[in-house]
């Protein structure tokens, strides 16, 4: 499907319209590729009303799959959407919308075709359920604009339940005039978003959060805000062309817009910059007043032009000398570079409520710890404390912040564990929190063989903006994500593809492609390289013996060896090993093999 996305992605940045979506989404090749994608995602062993999850189509074969999505295409009636109520910090309820797994992967097959088409008109600076791009990148971006830019005055606005309320009517137009014209399309998203939600009815506005294709209509309806911010300043189009190319040594090319900045400030025009993450964005001003304005006509536009209102309580003007703004759990402020240095610098913390979290976090894995005193929960204890590293590990103050986390955890740590505990040494870690904590000189305790990770130890590591080179639809970005990845020979790999066996199940097909590439195309005990025909698909442990599809359970080799591991004739076995010279470690995952089929070990 790679050629086809790369086309709709560059005839959208031309502008040209499209009529004939339908006939891609339901192609043989996007519902396979809709259901390897969407089998990985967590969500699919969720159940709809229907109480099925992807373990039910899992045993279906590839033709019946198909031919159950193609029909929906035909006449699309989604059924009722499941009503989850997930609770949040604050003690209220975030509701979700669970579609059964059918119109999930049926929503999968509408998302990879539309996607290409929207990445190419989406805004930049856009950051949130978008490929590849991160709240880091957002963070970096926010980061950047006030140090080299100098923009220290923020406009927060919070949209009053932006998934609940957008309009469907004008999320339609978006489409419209992104170029999506085909109206038995666009007929199949309105009853999309009309579907019946459990306990609630018809909706006839918002997007439920929880739906596949949900992340990409809200970033469709604020991809007008975006566009006409940017319009006011960074996009701006002027008589004279100021824009210059600049190509550096590394081959990457960018525009240069300062000259074009310094003519319009010399104008009366704002000087305005956004960064948005979904619903939660930034507009970054160079004084005061301007953010004034900025702030009374991004409220005017989102009431007028999008029907969304805004919640006056959390939205506001902050002067980033005097007060904190907070995005995306990271609080951020200037000061002052230091007594003999000028300008102003960012200095970040984590929010209030993300410590809150935090602490209630690795509180509740300290209660599991208590509960079962074990290696398996000493590193669900660890993953805890290692996310909330990650994460948060971009804002600069990262160890005082997780220093007070620590502190908050000390006695609930030492009250409910210390029976169970012993000291541990550095060099008792695993060499993956060996290579995390080296510097650190802090007591450490372990139990059984698990050490705990320290709280507190994580240094600040700055968050890196978003390389707008990247990108899933274009030669040059895929190679820039890719570049380390190791490569099968084309042709082999397209058949590989292209090569479904109609009596297995979608699952043994789909795990088939990704086996064979996890192996880099090689047998899996002779190590030599596979051709187009030469080679089969073995269950570790055979069906027969209630062995299953899962990718875990199958293997590929070399389909003499693969006869290798079901044959008893001696001759024809030592033929095989001889022409393929099987001994030391190949011999003994050969054995290993013959063992799981319930087959004699060779000598």
């Amino acid at each position: 499907m790679q050629d086809i996305f790369d086309t709709l992605y560059s005839k959208s940045q031309e502008g040209q319209n499209f009529y004939h979506l339908i006939e891609i989404m339901a192609s043989e090749e996007n519902i396979r590729l809709a259901y390897r994608n969407i089998k990985r995602n967590t969500g699919s062993k969720t159940a709809g009303v229907d109480r099925l999850t992807i373990k039910d189509i899992q045993e279906l074969t590839d033709k019946q799959v198909v031919s159950r999505i193609q029909s929906m295409f035909n006449w699309y009636i989604p059924q009722v959407v499941r009503r989850v109520f997930i609770p949040k910090p604050n003690g209220k309820q975030r509701p979700l919308g669970i579609p059964c797994i059918w119109d999930r992967l049926f929503q999968q097959c509408v998302l990879q075709v539309l996607e290409p088409i929207c990445e190419a008109k989406f805004y930049k600076h856009s950051y949130g359920f978008r490929p590849n791009r991160s709240t880091h990148h957002a963070i970096a971006r926010m980061q950047f604009l006030i140090n080299m830019n100098g923009l220290h005055h923020c406009v927060d606005i919070d949209i009053k339940g932006f998934f609940d309320n957008v309009n469907h009517g004008k999320l339609l137009k978006q489409l419209w005039t992104m170029g999506i014209k085909e109206k038995k399309l666009l007929s199949i998203i309105s009853t999309l978003l009309k579907a019946e939600i459990q306990g609630e009815g018809i909706q006839r506005k918002g997007t439920p959060q929880g739906g596949i294709l949900s992340p990409l209509l809200s970033n469709i309806v604020l991809n007008e805000l975006d566009w006409w911010v940017s319009k006011q300043w960074e996009n701006f189009e002027t008589e004279y062309n100021y824009s210059k190319v600049r190509t550096y040594k590394n081959g990457i090319t960018i525009i240069d817009n300062s000259h074009k900045y310094e003519a319009l400030k010399r104008t009366k025009m704002k000087e305005i910059f956004l960064v948005r993450y979904a619903d939660d964005f930034k507009i970054l001003c160079r004084t005061r007043n301007q953010a004034k304005r900025v702030y009374q006509a991004v409220i005017d536009f989102l009431s007028s032009r999008l029907q969304l209102n805004v919640s006056d309580e959390k939205s506001k003007v902050i002067n980033l000398k005097k007060s904190y703004s907070e995005f995306l759990g990271i609080k951020i402020k200037v000061k002052k570079k230091g007594k003999t240095k000028r300008g102003y610098a960012t200095i970040c913390h984590m929010t209030d409520k993300s410590k809150n979290n935090s602490t209630k976090k690795i509180k509740n894995a300290i209660k599991k710890v208590q509960e079962n005193p074990s290696n398996q929960t000493v590193h669900y204890f660890n993953s805890v404390v290692h996310g909330i590293q990650n994460y948060y590990k971009v804002a600069s103050r990262i160890t005082l912040d997780l220093s007070e986390i620590k502190f908050s955890c000390r006695k609930p740590l030492y009250n409910r564990l210390y029976k169970y505990w012993k000291k541990a040494e550095f060099m008792d870690m695993t060499k993956t929190q060996q290579k995390r904590y080296k510097g650190y000189n802090t007591k450490l305790y372990k139990i059984q063989n698990a050490v705990f990770s320290p709280i507190f130890a994580q240094k600040h590591k700055p968050a890196v903006n978003f390389s707008q080179v990247i990108c899933n639809y274009t030669k040059e970005g895929r190679e820039k994500i890719h570049k380390s990845l190791m490569c099968i020979e084309r042709t082999t790999l397209r058949y590989v593809q292209s090569s479904y066996i109609p009596s297995q199940s979608i699952e043994y097909n789909d795990n088939r492609i990704s086996k064979f590439i996890a192996q880099y195309g090689k047998c899996y005990i002779t190590k030599q390289d596979l051709g187009r025909y030469d080679w089969q698909c073995h269950h570790k442990t055979p069906k027969r013996l209630g062995g299953s599809d899962n990718y875990q359970n199958l293997v590929i080799l070399h389909e003499n060896v693969h006869k290798l591991i079901h044959m008893t004739d001696e001759t024809k076995i030592r033929e095989i090993l001889k022409f393929f010279q099987i001994k030391g470690k190949s011999l003994e995952r050969l054995n290993e093999l013959r063992k799981q089929a319930q087959m004699s070990v060779i000598g």
